[in-house]
């Protein structure tokens, strides 16, 4: 038994009701959940930041996201899993650095990452923060075709580095440029001020990155951003939380009025689901103690995987 992951301790050990499987060797998964609690930390003090509870966060408040897995969910049009009994959906645990080798945590990240879309699986990972996407991201280049990389965010994300550090939550999109198997890249809310300077926004026109922000978003609507968008491709969607807009997604480090809202981030998914074959998302940068008395920010992402996973089943991803 190969162990890449560690189970989480958590009064729902799993996210929304899925099954416990930490054993790589065995895993045969439709879709999975992997927690990833921690990236690439900038400084040794930065490395247990609040980012890294919020994987256990939202595993805990899986009954308010969906609080029976086969009654009906209006934005599924049906039940969690639509019925679907032999939907195989498992939660992997959490990927663990190791202290004494840095960098371990991604290389068995994308390890991971790569058995479960080896065997068609959906990965759905729990960041963490933005520094995590890097090594998800490496496992598609086993994919015969590129990946459209669809990234919701209030900052480029376009750093070659920070103090040095080059896989960090400044960078993740800017690693994702120099994959080989990354193709278009969409990034849809961009607003206010984040790490990136002149010379990384030039970077990012220069590699041809659609540059959408949340005002244009919000002028043209996400119907017309999801028509720029190449149909029958596939995509890989990373959500950054303050990317949404902080009415519903406060527990955030850098909170910027004018964001995404939920039926627009709603919209995107299910347009992509349509349009060709969403194979991975990501949701980070969510603080669990900044969150409001009523835990909104991670009932906001456990929606917004709820309608993945069921607009991907409805759609016919599994289908044997």
């Amino acid at each position: 038994m190969k162990t890449l992951t560690f189970p989480p301790k958590s009064h729902h050990q799993t996210l929304l009701y899925s099954t416990l499987h930490t054993d790589v060797d065995t895993l045969d998964a439709d879709i999975a959940v992997v927690g990833m609690p921690f990236g690439s930390a900038y400084s040794p003090k930065s490395f247990g930041n609040d980012q890294s509870k919020a994987p256990q966060a939202l595993r805990e408040l899986t009954d308010r996201f969906v609080r029976e897995p086969d009654h009906y969910d209006f934005d599924i049009d049906g039940p969690l899993l639509q019925n679907r009994d032999d939907i195989k959906f498992v939660d992997c645990g959490d990927v663990l650095p190791n202290l004494a080798v840095p960098g371990e945590h991604y290389a068995k990240a994308t390890e991971l990452v790569r058995k479960i879309i080896s065997t068609g699986g959906l990965p759905i990972i729990l960041g963490g923060d933005h520094g995590i996407t890097t090594p998800m991201l490496r496992a598609y280049d086993a994919l015969q075709e590129p990946v459209t990389v669809v990234h919701i965010d209030a900052h480029l994300d376009w750093r070659d580095e920070v103090d040095g550090v080059k896989n960090g939550l400044s960078s993740p999109i800017r690693r994702a440029s120099e994959m080989a198997h990354v193709g278009e890249i969409f990034q849809i809310g961009l607003r206010a001020q984040g790490s990136a300077r002149t010379e990384e926004y030039e970077a990012a026109r220069a590699y041809g990155a659609h540059l959408i922000s949340a005002y244009e978003l919000h002028e043209v609507g996400m119907q017309a951003v999801l028509d720029r968008i190449p149909a029958g491709g596939r995509y890989y969607l990373t959500i950054d939380a303050d990317g949404m807009d902080p009415s519903i997604m406060p527990a955030v480090d850098g909170p910027a009025p004018g964001g995404v809202t939920f039926l627009q981030a709603r919209q995107l998914i299910h347009g992509l689901v349509k349009k060709g074959r969403v194979v991975g998302m990501d949701i980070v940068e969510i603080q669990p103690s900044k969150d409001s008395a009523s835990m909104i920010t991670c009932v906001t992402a456990g929606r917004l995987i709820v309608n993945l996973i069921g607009a991907s089943i409805k759609a016919g991803y599994f289908d044997k």
